[in-house]
């Protein structure tokens, strides 16, 4: 016969047998008792619950509590034969013949992509696949190799843009953390910037004459309300302010909203103009404190890209924020617009001076 556990619901004691079920029964003395009372049995993870029903009522001294024993007894026989009779029902099938094992057929050996060990990796190109074999993911490289094999690593039909991601120690949710500010490239960003300009009086044809694209006042306002956005750029002089403030939902989220601290609200418009045209750069760190920063072109030469780099790396540390405390800077990666980030041992990094120099 199986043998099973018992135990009453309302006190969590597990019997086994007979002598513990009249010892565990000491313990009505001090409960209240009612007419029924829930029995557990649980076997193989299955529990059942069987209810005993008794017509005498249980005092808290226990005069009357023997009368319970046949009914827990008899429940604890009824539940070992049904248990036992599942036993019989699980070894033999209806013909009284042992059941067979069933075995399961081997899984087939996965291939191709499938069967790379990283998930993230299973939906990566194949060319990606190749490039991502020059460099070690746990490697901390100094610049002058990072920046060759970002170079080696950029291998698409068009021009990849070199991207530089810092993770800095910083909670921009606190004023005190944010970082906002503008990097001039030495070597510029090899893109093409495209700025129109939102002024009026005799500033307009300084600006004409700075290289500006589109230059207007309220006209250009009522034409970005409606709907055009053709400029990479917009730079504004600081008495037209009150007016373009309406533009900030439209503005804001593309992150093209004029404003001091990114050096696109200014009195001296030519100088602004000549800056972004030659690769002044605006960067902010994101809500979970990462910068990013396009530093130049693939095709650039390794040592314009270091310059590049170094610029910014300088002016994020420059610009740090007053609220920045204990480590600042917690990783640095560079990599390609679709190639994979290589790491960068940061103090090399911060310590780095160009041989030139």
């Amino acid at each position: 016969m199986a043998t099973s556990s018992l135990a009453y619901a309302s006190s969590s004691l597990v019997l086994s047998s007979y002598s513990e079920i009249t010892s565990s029964l000491s313990f009505l003395k001090s409960e209240p008792v009612f007419s029924s009372y829930p029995l557990l049995s649980k076997k193989n993870g299955i529990i059942r619950k069987t209810w005993i029903q008794n017509s005498c009522s249980i005092t808290r001294q226990g005069k009357n509590s023997s009368k319970l024993l046949p009914f827990v007894v008899s429940a604890v026989a009824e539940t070992d034969a049904e248990l036992a009779v599942e036993d019989v029902d699980e070894d033999e099938d209806a013909e009284g013949t042992p059941k067979a094992a069933v075995t399961l057929p081997p899984s087939k050996p996965k291939k191709g992509k499938a069967a790379l060990p990283l998930k993230r990796d299973r939906t990566r190109s194949k060319r990606f696949l190749e490039i991502q074999k020059l460099r070690d993911d746990k490697k901390e490289y100094d610049l002058p190799t990072a920046i060759s094999l970002l170079k080696q690593m950029a291998k698409t039909k068009y021009v990849e843009t070199a991207e530089a991601h810092f993770r800095l120690n910083i909670d921009p949710k606190y004023n005190d953390q944010q970082l906002r500010a503008t990097v001039s490239l030495p070597k510029g960003t090899g893109q093409t910037v495209k700025i129109a300009v939102l002024t009026q009086g005799e500033k307009v044809d300084e600006a004409k004459s700075a290289g500006a694209d589109i230059v207007g006042g309220e006209d250009l306002i009522q034409q970005i309300k409606e709907g055009f956005m053709e400029f990479d750029k917009l730079i504004a002089s600081p008495d037209m302010m009150p007016k373009v403030a309406s533009l900030g939902k439209i503005l804001g989220p593309r992150g093209l909203m004029p404003n001091p601290k990114a050096g696109t609200v200014t009195a001296d418009i030519p100088q602004a103009i000549s800056e972004f045209k030659k690769g002044k750069v605006e960067f902010r760190a994101d809500k979970t404190g990462i910068v990013h920063i396009p530093f130049g072109k693939a095709d650039f030469s390794e040592e314009d890209l270091l310059v590049n780099l170094l610029a910014t790396v300088k002016s994020v540390e420059v610009n740090k924020p007053p609220g920045a405390k204990g480590v600042y800077w917690k990783s640095a990666f560079v990599c390609s617009s679709m190639g994979p980030s290589l790491r960068l041992n940061i103090r090399e990094m911060l310590d780095f001076k160009l041989k030139s120099a």
